[in-house]
């Protein structure tokens, strides 16, 4: 998934020589102009990351970062013509992560921030713990590996997304059409056989003393269960 980063900066040809660099990069991009009304953004939206100048009409950079009292994990390049140490300080007190001073090349912006995100990347996969187990399954949504006793499972995208949602609503059981929605989306065109094709793939994978946790619900679809399913 791409990641998400917001760019607020008055200064159009700046803000939009950055929005430019990062779209090539893959990024996906949202241009904020005022402080005020990022801060309004950024409590409806939220980027991975954010460039963030310190002057800004409406509201400078330094309030917009009080605003983000906890940042959740939201990544804070500062942008500003200043030199002083001491507002490099403040910034970073305030929450920010990195900081550069204008004029910056465009390519140490983007190395600035890829590392950033890997950091923040890093930071949240340590905290999260082997997200689900069911039975001797074991699944790392993060990493999307899937550990069926001391067996790694080499698992299609669609395989994974498809385990992980039986995985996560333990006996919750889930008709065809809701497994197809939910996995494939709504513009998949199919079919419910596909579902079942998925299941028998998975099954097969997962293998011996394993492939049970996915049980079949007659008539109606499927569920994951830590017992004996049907087959």
């Amino acid at each position: 998934m791409q990641a998400k980063v917001m760019v607020i900066e008055d200064e159009k040809a700046i803000a939009d020589a950055i929005a430019y660099a990062l779209k090539r990069e893959g990024y996906e991009v949202e241009v904020v102009d005022r402080g005020d009304i990022a801060a309004k953004r950024l409590g409806e939206t939220r980027p991975d990351a954010i460039i963030l100048d310190v002057m800004l009409p409406g509201m400078d950079g330094y309030d917009v970062l009080k605003k983000l009292q906890d940042k959740g994990g939201i990544g804070v390049i500062m942008l500003t013509a200043k030199e002083d140490i001491v507002n490099k300080v403040l910034g970073l007190e305030l929450g920010a992560d990195d900081y550069m001073t204008k004029p910056f090349d465009m390519r140490e912006l983007l190395a600035r921030l890829k590392s950033l995100l890997r950091r923040i990347q890093a930071a949240q996969e340590k905290k999260e713990p082997i997200a689900l187990q069911l039975g001797g399954v074991k699944l790392h949504v993060a990493r999307r590996t899937v550990m069926a006793g001391e067996r790694k499972l080499e698992l299609t995208p669609k395989e994974f997304d498809l385990l992980a949602l039986l995985a996560a609503n333990p006996d919750r059981v889930y008709e065809r059409e809701q497994l197809l929605d939910l996995v494939w989306g709504m513009d998949y065109y199919g079919g419910t056989r596909t579902v079942d094709i998925h299941v028998q793939r998975l099954r097969k994978k997962l293998g011996p003393g394993y492939g049970d946790i996915i049980q079949t619900v007659h008539g109606i679809g499927y569920r994951a269960s830590g017992g004996h399913g049907e087959n």
